[in-house]
């Protein structure tokens, strides 16, 4: 007799349900492919072949020698959701028979074993266990489930290991990029070959080592290695500070740690060296796709060490360095120098010197920026540099100058020139980060888009907004217990950024004087509530917002009947729901609006309120990261501090 169901009716899945939630692993195929080759890795494989075809509706195939899954094993896992590799398998990894040897796996969510969903909606897995050969078509076209079995066989198998194949509908990667990608993601490991078609993967090997340091941190085990790309025996793909769990890179090597940027990625010595931290005890903080860590007190500390160590050897090899150095700035400006007098390349030598042997960890472009300041002091002198400046310009060039200079004084249009390249490069920032779901919406997106206020009104330019005493009774008697007494981000500056339970709001105000009383009132407030990079707006953000309004409107807390205005920002929002409402009294008088916008919204009013400025002068944006261009507005140690202030009970 069939057991009778526990519950009424189960759920159905839209057809593709499962590829439209799986974010990056099913849209980028570097990520998909080395996914694969990580699950490969946890199988004990020794070989994994790749073969990928050269145009669309070919098969793309991954093979390896692994243990391979029986039928049973292929249901219990495979066909789990959210699979707990570590839970039900452990951390180590089982080989095949006849073969030795320990390696910590990666998997743990087990997503990563879908990657061939990024190139078409179903594929095909052939596994071979205990001389048993599986074959399952798993498809995603089902209303019913998420993903599964179409197609079954089984038969006698003589190997082990497993061999997916996919047709290639979508996504097609090219092999040359796949080979360097993988190359650059897993360390040299001689009982591990990766091969794409039929061309073995030189995995990352540590030439030009230049030190090696043990760090111990609590129970953290770290090895840093400090490399020379110049001694290398192969090109160096990425320069920075590269974390590797267990022989796997975690994210992508960066100079930044955590928000603290240890070395400026332009300067020489970021361009020439490169640190590797290998170690195995940092599995818990990975995160699960391994785009990167976890913020947790424990990673910062390991930040803090390795920044020192870093630190550390960069002193040691600028004080070797010295005379290469003085001699490289020399060289630099060889033809400037020589047109000095005599007096002149006197006290540029004497610049060197001093700053060599006062700041010897000086890299050698702060260096040229003091020497290039002194030879344009000594220029100017003369007004040499001036007369040449001149000399080069073209006949539009200084008509256009003498215009400039008969309207405006040089004062003036350095500071709209300032003002313009401070609003263009968090715009610029705002576009580049909004899309990154791991970016902390409260203390970097929040700060630019209050720094852009100017986007949600012309009121909203000036720096007098309404006093914080009334803004803050207010918000205490909306929010009531959703906040703690240390809620407001910067209680003595404005605007106010308030940390809610489960939200984070800027809350602005401006004000007016009463005509009839001559006291100061709030006329409007303003409330911007973010959402993380990558967050999907909802009618529940919606009807949350145009709650804030309505208790706004009627908490008793601001005097007058100021209008409230709410934005909600998101990256997109749902089709299912109108971007536009308002908030109305019994006699239809309209108290507040509530908006559902996008951060392309914002950069596309930007545009538009720059007269088209941002489209006109982007290239000089382009190749600066939006973490730099974050950065140049709040520079480390302020954002250190901003976000101590912001830290919330």
């Amino acid at each position: 007799m069939a057991k009778k169901a526990s519950y009424i009716t189960g759920s159905l899945f839209e057809e593709g349900y499962l590829v439209r939630t799986m974010g990056a692993l099913v849209h980028n195929a570097d990520i998909a492919l080395t996914e694969l080759v990580a699950n490969a890795w946890d199988a004990g494989a020794t070989q994994v072949e790749i073969f990928i075809p050269e145009d669309f509706h070919q098969k793309l195939v991954v093979s390896d020698n692994g243990t391979g899954l029986s039928k049973d094993q292929f249901e219990q896992r495979w066909m789990k959701l959210g699979y707990n590799r570590l839970k039900h398998q452990g951390k180590n990894v089982l080989f095949p028979p006849g073969v030795t040897g320990k390696r910590l796996a990666y998997g743990r969510n087990g997503v990563g074993r879908h990657g061939l969903l990024c190139f078409g909606n179903e594929y095909t897995v052939i596994t071979n266990h205990d001389g048993k050969a599986s074959k399952f078509v798993v498809t995603t076209l089902n209303e019913e489930q998420p993903f599964v079995i179409k197609e079954a066989s089984f038969s006698k198998a003589t190997t082990t290991g497993t061999r997916l194949e996919v047709l290639v509908t979508k996504n097609l990667p090219k092999a040359e990029k796949i080979l360097k990608i993988i190359s650059a993601r897993f360390l040299h490991d001689p009982n591990f070959v990766v091969s794409i078609n039929k061309q073995t993967v030189q995995l990352e090997e540590h030439s030009g080592l230049i030190d090696t340091t043990e760090l111990v941190i609590d129970n953290i085990k770290l090895t840093a290695h400090f490399i020379d790309s110049l001694r290398s025996s192969r090109s160096t793909v990425h320069q920075g500070i590269a974390f590797w769990q267990s022989n796997r890179l975690v994210g992508e090597p960066s100079w930044i740690l955590g928000f603290e940027a240890v070395v400026d990625g332009r300067t020489t010595f970021a361009k020439r060296y490169t640190v590797v931290i290998q170690t195995n005890d940092l599995a818990d903080y990975v995160y699960e796709d391994w785009t990167g860590f976890k913020r947790v007190a424990t990673m910062d500390k390991v930040y803090k060490a390795v920044a020192e160590y870093v630190n550390k050897m960069f002193a040691e090899i600028a004080m070797e360095n010295i005379e290469e150095t003085k001699q490289q700035v020399a060289n630099d400006f060889k033809r400037e120098i020589d047109s000095l007098s005599p007096l002149g390349r006197y006290e540029i030598s004497e610049v060197i010197e001093a700053i060599s042997l006062s700041h010897p960890t000086a890299r050698p472009e702060s260096l040229s920026i003091a020497v290039e300041a002194v030879i344009n002091l000594e220029k100017t002198r003369s007004g040499k540099e001036l007369l040449v400046k001149l000399a080069k310009l073209s006949d539009a060039d200084i008509d256009g100058l003498k215009s400039l200079l008969d309207k405006w004084s040089i004062k003036d249009a350095l500071i709209v020139l300032d003002e313009i390249h401070n609003r263009l490069s968090v715009i610029e920032a705002i576009r580049k980060l909004s899309k990154d779901e791991n970016v902390d919406e409260l203390h970097v997106l929040h700060p630019l888009v209050t720094d852009a206020r100017w986007l949600f009104g012309p009121e909203f330019e000036s720096a007098e907004y309404a006093s914080n005493r009334q803004l803050h009774s207010a918000v205490e008697t909306v929010f009531k217990k959703r906040i703690s007494t240390k809620s407001f981000n910067n209680y003595k500056q404005r605007p106010d950024i308030v940390l809610l339970n489960d939200a984070t709001a800027s809350i602005t105000g401006t004000e007016v004087f009463d005509t009839e009383s001559n006291l100061a009132t709030v006329n409007k407030v303003l409330i911007i509530e973010l959402k993380r990079g990558a967050f999907k707006l909802t009618r529940a953000e919606r009807n949350q917002a145009q709650g804030y309004v309505e208790d706004f409107v009627n908490c008793g807390a601001l005097i007058g009947s100021p209008y409230v205005e709410a934005f909600v920002v998101g990256d997109q929002f749902s089709e299912k729901i109108t971007p536009i409402a308002t908030v109305k009294n019994d006699n239809n008088v309209e108290l507040g609006k509530i908006r559902i916008t996008t951060f392309s919204q914002l950069v596309d009013t930007a545009e538009k309120r720059l007269f088209g400025l941002r489209q006109k002068l982007n290239e000089r944006y382009d190749d600066i990261p939006g973490m730099d261009l974050f950065n140049q507005k709040y520079p480390p140690q302020l954002s250190v501090d901003f976000r101590k202030e912001g830290t919330n009970d």
